[in-house]
C-alpha cells in the first residue's frame, strides 16, 4: 500500500480528479456531498481554482483506491485551524483494516498547524477520530440560504 500526495506542485490530471471524485462520492455513504462539491474541494486543494490550496492523499494498492483524504488550507491560525480535513473516505471493502488510521496519521505528519474536520453528529466515525487525537471543540451552526 502506498500513499500518493498531490498538491500545487504535484498536479492531478482531470482524469485523476474525476476518478477521486467518483471514489469519494461512491464510498461516503449517507453523509456524502454532491459530486460538484467534492470536485471543488479537490480542485481547491490542487490549486486548480483560486485559493491557498491544500493536499489530496490517495492510498492505493495495485492501482485500486483504498482511501482518500482531502485537506484544504484555510490561511488562518489561532482562531481557526490552518487546515480543514474536508474528506477522509475509505473503500467500503477495506473498512476496519487500519486504512483510515494510516491516512489520518499521514495527514497529521504532512500538514503543518492545526487540523479540523466537520463530522455529522450521528456519524460513528467520531470515536475513531478521537482515538487519533482529535477533540471536539465547537458545535457548528449553519444558516443555509
Amino acid at each position: 500500500m502506498t500513499i500518493k500526495t498531490f498538491d500545487a506542485f504535484s498536479r492531478l490530471s482531470m482524469l485523476d480528479i474525476n476518478r477521486i471524485t467518483q471514489f469519494l462520492f461512491e464510498h461516503s455513504g449517507k453523509y456524502r456531498d454532491s459530486k460538484s462539491a467534492i470536485k471543488k474541494s479537490i480542485r481547491y486543494a490542487a490549486k486548480e481554482i483560486p485559493g491557498l490550496g491544500g493536499s489530496v492523499f490517495v492510498m492505493e494498492h495495485e492501482k485500486k483506491i483504498l482511501g482518500v483524504a482531502v485537506v484544504n488550507k484555510t490561511g488562518m491560525n489561532e482562531y481557526m485551524p490552518e487546515n480543514l480535513l474536508v474528506y477522509l473516505v475509505v473503500n467500503k471493502t477495506y473498512r476496519s483494516k487500519g486504512v483510515a488510521k494510516r491516512l489520518i496519521d499521514y495527514t497529521k505528519n504532512y500538514c503543518k498547524g492545526d487540523i479540523a474536520i466537520h463530522i455529522h453528529k450521528d456519524n460513528p466515525v467520531i470515536k475513531m477520530f478521537e482515538s487519533r487525537g482529535f477533540q471536539s471543540k465547537n458545535i457548528e451552526m449553519r444558516l443555509k440560504r
